[in-house]
């Protein structure tokens, strides 16, 4: 008997290794080597700047990513139901503006007041005040987004937006993270023309989207590369992309402009240590992929949200490690005085008092 019950152990242990080992993964991991994370010290000191946040609930729902405030300072979020929620300005009375019945991210009000918004499942939508929805955009060059995530709006109403990967959906961003292959893209749509068109392709994970308030360049966040890429737009490198920062000490997720002097980038959680060491090794990304959800890496639970001058240096460091802390910050909006936070981690949005 216990020969035989060793013998059942031994073939269930082989059974779990050959699947670890060989199972077909929708994934085809590319090898990368990161380069050291920065430590948190100096320009990304540790502190408990964020211990404040106020919460300011949405009713029922989940993971409001974005933030976007209309001419009447209203509070806009999307929730993972598809539910636009709006405050009044004062942060109270969440009632139901829309429902994309697919999955909101990324929103900006245009001139016109009508928010402009990127939903990972429907592509990018324009909704009128009165709640009625208008499909923008769903493909560029004949490849349909399959994760529309971010934008913001240029001085002249065209809208600069991301689709994250053309290959993996929202609710299989680990298997784009997992894979850390070029399925990412910055996209413009013209609204006199209703056409879109690439501006900048082979990104890993395209995310957050900026404009500067001078309307020289774009920014746009490559999430699992740890780096914002600026593209110009006008003067003499009009067309050539940089680098505007590198090697971040976290994801970078959205961000935006204060239309002054400052960009407020989301770091949605801290780099992990165990996950940089798995990215020059693409067998190994299989192998995790295969295992159950709970042991694959996930973000932590962690407020860090900095701020950048034009030239993309750090001039604002906010952290908060605490148990209790405003967690997985997604979004930074700043207005009259106060951050607001989107969040894929929290039911409700954040509001932060700057001085």
């Amino acid at each position: 008997m216990v020969k035989r019950l060793v013998s059942i152990v031994l073939l269930l242990l082989a059974a779990v290794l050959l699947y670890l080992l060989f199972w077909p993964v929708p994934i085809s991991p590319a090898a990368w080597s990161p380069a050291t994370a920065p430590p948190l010290s100096g320009d990304y000191e540790k502190n408990s700047r964020l211990a404040n946040v106020q919460r300011l609930s949405l009713g029922a729902g989940f993971a409001p990513e974005d933030v976007a405030i209309d001419s009447e300072s209203r509070i806009y979020a999307g929730l993972d139901d598809g539910r636009i929620m709006r405050l009044q300005a004062d942060g109270t009375r969440p009632e139901v503006f829309a429902n994309t019945q697919g999955r909101p991210l990324g929103m900006k009000f245009d001139s016109h007041g009508n928010l402009v918004l990127a939903d990972a499942n429907k592509g990018l939508l324009s909704i009128s005040r009165d709640g009625s929805i208008i499909v923008l955009s769903t493909q560029a060059d004949g490849v349909a987004f399959a994760c529309t995530n971010d934008l913001d709006i240029a001085a002249d109403g065209t809208i600069y937006f991301t689709d994250a990967s053309s290959k993996f959906h929202l609710s299989t961003y680990k298997a784009d993270i997992l894979e850390h292959q070029p399925n990412g893209r910055l996209l413009i749509y013209e609204p006199t023309t209703k056409t879109t068109r690439v501006v900048l392709r082979d990104l890993r994970f395209a995310n957050g989207v900026a404009i500067s308030p001078d309307q020289t360049f774009v920014l746009v966040s490559e999430t699992e590369r740890y780096r914002l890429h600026r593209v110009w737009l006008n003067g003499p490198k009009q067309g050539q992309s940089d680098i505007f920062i590198d090697n971040l000490p976290g994801f970078p997720d959205g961000f935006s402009s204060n239309g002054k002097d400052k960009f407020w980038l989301a770091l949605v959680t801290p780099r992990d240590a165990t996950f940089d060491k798995l990215l020059p090794h693409p067998f190994l990304r299989k192998i995790v992929y295969r295992l159950p959800a709970f042991l694959q890496p996930a973000p932590k639970r962690y407020s860090f949200a900095l701020g950048l001058d034009p030239n993309g240096r750090v001039v604002e460091n906010l952290q908060d490690g605490s148990p209790q802390c405003y967690a997985q910050i997604a979004n930074v909006v700043e207005h009259q005085g106060f951050l607001y936070f989107g969040s894929i981690g929290e039911s409700a949005l954040g509001r932060f008092a700057l001085r």
